[in-house]
């Protein structure tokens, strides 16, 4: 999950991928006001990053408004009006179009939205998309898209749904609307590397927030307060935010892993306030052609950070260092991107919605299922010690979501020891 810093830190301004795209004359297909083009926004999630979205989504294009939200959490949509307030008529969202409770996002979907932002925790990600697909929503979903192979398996189903339905569905993979992530890969897919030999990948960094249990907070309540500790909730650590450097080399292999190997544990990050997650990972995924990525992630203060991706072929290398927004190959064609980007998470809503008024809505669901099927992949055979193919893992039955939820008590689960679990 990256910081508000991070998430803020581009340009807004210059030359940015797909903005010509954007043309006012172009037209919505599907639901929509009578002879408009209008994209009207429906939260279902109303946190840090759905907020964070819905503004993305309003300074991307003209004709946007925010018409219904959703959340578990009253105190969240509550939170969520006071800082829309500030955007003006386009985000001021009638009370009685704010929903809360579990089954919120049913409502936002019975709304008008015709372009749905799903920022829930993702273990709840397979339902929302289904239900908004078959709802006749466009889609806006954060990564990851599942916590589990069952969940991967039903968003594979849900993308062929939406390709049949023309609906667009964008994910949150936004290295792949930024122009610098753009340029690269361009240049590795065009032979400037060589044929590619090796990949490393990080997201190592300190840790994340944590929110103290309140009194009258259920078991339910403050696992979902604190979903980044839950593997049910979040998928780990490795899911939830790694699979964005995964995301990277997948992009530029083409390709998913056929196996992987991995190792991690659970020693700085001990007290069960952090729930039953791990605070480190290492796995070595193998990809068809012999390939191998080296894939680190670490939330552990006091040590080492590396956000980044490293593509090594037989010419040169490609390599990001994402807090220092560099891109760069070395070798024979050595190259720098040096030119100024607009915020990428700007742009992938700007790609999005410029899509859906062209009539050819992007769908973006298969490639983001199989970066996060690859990170669980990984998650599955660290928590094992069991080396996995892609195959085994995509074909497991262990659904991490109870089919049912209600307030009240739930245990945490216990801290997966490798050797020990299936």
């Amino acid at each position: 999950m990256s910081s508000e810093t991070s998430r803020r830190g581009f340009l807004r301004t210059g030359a940015a991928a797909g903005a010509a795209l954007a043309a006012s004359s172009l037209r919505l297909p599907g639901a929509h006001a009578a002879g408009s083009d209008e994209i009207r926004i429906g939260l279902i999630g109303a946190g840090g990053r759905g907020r964070g979205a819905v503004e993305n989504a309003l300074a991307a294009a003209d004709g946007v408004r925010l018409v219904a939200m959703g959340d578990a959490f009253q105190d969240r949509v509550d939170e969520a009006r006071e800082r829309f307030s500030s955007l003006g008529e386009a985000a001021a969202v009638p009370q009685e179009a704010c929903f809360v409770g579990l089954d919120a996002y049913q409502k936002v979907l019975a709304s008008d939205a015709n372009y749905v932002i799903l920022a829930t925790p993702p273990g709840f990600r397979p339902a929302h998309l289904r239900a908004a697909v078959e709802a006749g929503k466009n889609v806006f979903t954060e990564k990851p898209v599942s916590v589990d192979a069952p969940g991967i398996r039903a968003c594979l189903e849900t993308y062929e749904l939406a390709k049949r339905k023309g609906l667009g569905i964008g994910a949150g993979t936004q290295r792949r609307h930024e122009a610098g992530y753009l340029e690269l890969m361009k240049r590795v897919k065009d032979g400037a590397i060589g044929d590619i030999v090796a990949a490393r990948c990080y997201w190592n960094q300190g840790s994340l927030w944590n929110k103290p249990r309140q009194d009258g907070w259920s078991d339910l309540e403050w696992q979902m307060r604190n979903w980044l500790y839950f593997t049910w909730l979040s998928g780990d650590h490795i899911v939830e935010q790694h699979v964005h450097n995964i995301d990277v080399v997948n992009w530029a292999m083409g390709a998913h892993p056929v196996s992987a190997v991995g190792m991690g544990g659970r020693q700085s990050r001990i007290d069960p306030a952090y729930g039953h997650i791990f605070d480190h990972f290492a796995i070595d995924y193998e990809y068809e052609n012999g390939t191998h990525l080296m894939s680190m992630c670490r939330q552990v203060d006091g040590c080492a950070n590396r956000v980044a991706e490293d593509i090594q072929g037989t010419l040169g290398r490609a390599e990001t260092q994402s807090s220092a927004e560099s891109y760069r190959l070395t070798g024979p064609n050595e190259w720098r991107f040096r030119e100024e980007q607009r915020n990428p998470y700007e742009q992938e809503h700007v790609n999005l919605i410029a899509s859906i008024r062209a009539g050819a809505p992007l769908n973006e669901l298969k490639a983001v299922s199989e970066s996060t099927m690859t990170a669980i992949m990984g998650r599955m055979s660290a928590y094992s010690g069991v080396a996995l193919t892609w195959e085994e893992a995509l074909a497991s039955e262990g659904s991490l979501v109870p089919a049912k939820l209600a307030f009240g008590d739930f245990p945490t689960p216990q801290v997966p020891r490798p050797g020990k679990v299936s």
